[in-house]
């Protein structure tokens, strides 16, 4: 599915030795919302109650959460397994890339972020799965709803908990932390740079989630499939839509004002929810004539 991760180099010889040389090549990456400048906000500071001092073992903490809530996913063939999976793999890709030297301009903040972040998506689940509605964002209903219902293909609960994740979630994160230095400096940069780390590790997700959980997800042929480019695309420009949003936040001029844009945020996350969860409602057949469910249960078994 999509673009190879990686290319063999021919090997190079000499008289006396022979080294053979491995070059990992990223997929193809087009940063267009990097070109695309910010707003000017006000600076104000952080508000996080996770990870404030943006250590590096914060993403260590975060996995480990993340590995507790997939592994009964997982064995169980739960559908909310596929985004568990997702969030999991990405957020190891991003504890691997915020130790690169130089990647992020402020890492600890992203670290910070990183875990605020988490931290929504954990909430969001533990309290649906104590049947505490009120505290489940309507975006993030749907998509646990559907996958407690069983009814979609695998691509539809990547969608729908990326689109409550990032759709609804994302633009309050980033609020509550500031989109600016204390020096009035954007950190737009760090938040397109997630981009480039996202750019990674969306092709090798998806394909260990149609390994384990739906074949589907890696079929590009049908009509709802999701190629990696076009899940990329859709990721990126979400990403840039919760920046925009988080300017509005913070650039509210009145709490009411505020308040308003986060009800739009929220309707707006629903409502494209509701869209997800129709346009892959799909019978439960693989191409094989298997149903998911089956499929999974075979493939632990195998295990």
């Amino acid at each position: 599915m999509g673009l190879s991760l990686a290319t063999a180099v021919p090997a190079t010889a000499t008289a006396t030795t022979t080294t053979t040389t491995t070059t990992t090549t990223e997929p193809l990456f087009i940063g267009w919302s990097g070109l695309l400048p910010p707003l000017p906000a006000a600076y104000s500071p952080a508000q996080a109650q996770q990870c404030a001092d943006g250590a590096p073992e914060c993403a260590d903490a975060t996995i480990a959460q993340m590995q507790s809530r997939f592994a009964p996913l997982a064995a169980s063939c739960d559908h909310n397994a596929v985004f568990a999976l997702t969030y999991l793999r990405t957020t190891e890709e991003y504890r691997r890339t915020a130790a690169q030297p130089g990647f992020f301009a402020d890492v600890a903040y992203v670290n910070t972020e990183d875990a605020v972040f988490a931290a929504y998506y954990f909430h969001a689940y533990d309290a649906w799965l104590a049947g505490d509605g009120g505290g489940v964002s309507p975006a993030w209903q749907i998509a646990f709803d559907a996958a407690a219902g069983r009814q979609l293909a695998g691509a539809g609960n990547i969608l729908l908990g990326m689109n409550a994740h990032v759709n609804r979630d994302l633009p309050l994160v980033l609020a509550s932390l500031g989109l600016v230095t204390a020096g009035g400096q954007s950190r737009k940069a760090d938040h397109d740079k997630v981009n480039v780390m996202l750019n990674r590790v969306i092709d090798p997700l998806l394909r260990e989630a149609a390994d384990r959980f739906d074949p589907s997800i890696d079929d590009i042929a049908s009509p709802l499939g999701l190629s990696y480019t076009v899940l990329m695309q859709i990721l990126v420009a979400w990403r840039e839509t919760a920046w925009r949003n988080a300017e509005r936040l913070v650039n509210a001029p009145t709490a009411e004002a505020r308040a308003q844009i986060q009800r739009e945020i929220e309707t707006t996350a629903a409502a494209t929810a509701t869209v997800l969860r129709t346009a892959y409602a799909v019978p439960r057949l693989l191409p094989l004539g298997q149903n998911r469910d089956t499929y999974c249960a075979a493939r632990s078994a195998r295990s």
